[in-house]
């Protein structure tokens, strides 16, 4: 705990701009629900318990993330912890699947504290938001399984060139700068991967995108997987009375 502290003395600044992107998306995600009638029968408790619920299985999926080291440098890791988000996001709506994201990495700072000035942190809730947000928008909007499809492949391809070219543009830098890491440095561990790697757009093109891309398919695969066979009954543990939203 101490220790986490004393990140946030040390990077407050940009812990502030990070509290406003996330304040942004939030509202976003909020706004994106007023024209979404079925989501309003759900309860308050029965939300709170299943965003309750995604979080803590969402935590432990971050906190059991790995690299993947001949796509990208190992401090760039792969998890699943999307699939509880996803899962939420489709029977409670997008707002739901933005708190569950945030919930999982305030919990992850607890837990393990940062290891990259909590630019990681960051990078793992706004990527993670590129993928979720279209995803959960698009399925709401057509309540079905087709809309469920074109949903994650929208929030795929969204998260791919969004979180890349957020990546080469902020977050590497950011990273850079904070971590006291010079940039051509962790551009060099690229090239070691990748002989075409460059710069930091061609770091973000052939390391970032080629990670968001796998992990937005795998990611995707598991929830169409799990969310007939597992969520609906999870979260139907009090049933709705008839006439209540059946996502």
């Amino acid at each position: 705990m101490n220790e986490l502290f004393s990140q946030i003395q040390k990077n407050g600044s940009f812990l502030l701009i990070t509290a406003a992107i996330i304040v942004v998306i939030g509202l976003l995600a909020r706004l994106t629900e007023r024209k979404f009638d079925h989501l309003r029968h759900v309860s308050p408790a029965r939300r709170v318990s299943i965003i309750g619920i995604c979080s803590a299985i969402a935590v432990v999926l971050h906190i059991l993330d790995f690299p993947l080291v001949f796509l990208a440098p190992e401090f760039y890791k792969l998890d699943f912890s999307e699939v509880p988000v996803l899962l939420g996001g489709f029977f409670l709506g997008p707002s739901a699947a933005v708190a569950i994201e945030g919930i999982k990495i305030l919990l992850k700072l607890l837990l393990k504290s940062t290891s990259t000035a909590f630019v990681g942190d960051f990078a793992n809730f706004f990527v993670g938001c590129c993928f979720v947000l279209p995803a959960t928008v698009w399925y709401h909007l057509h309540k079905n399984k087709t809309g469920a499809i074109v949903g994650l492949v929208i929030g795929i391809l969204t998260m791919t060139v969004i979180g890349s070219v957020f990546n080469a543009w902020y977050l590497l830098p950011k990273f850079a700068q904070l971590y006291g890491i010079p940039l051509e440095v962790i551009i060099g561990m690229g090239a070691k991967i990748h002989s075409g790697v460059s710069g930091v757009y061609s770091f973000a093109a052939l390391c970032v995108a080629p990670l968001n891309l796998l992990k937005g398919t795998v990611v995707s695969l598991l929830t169409m997987l799990l969310y007939k066979r597992v969520a609906r009954p999870l979260f139907r543990i009090h049933e709705l009375p008839a006439g209540s939203e059946n996502p």
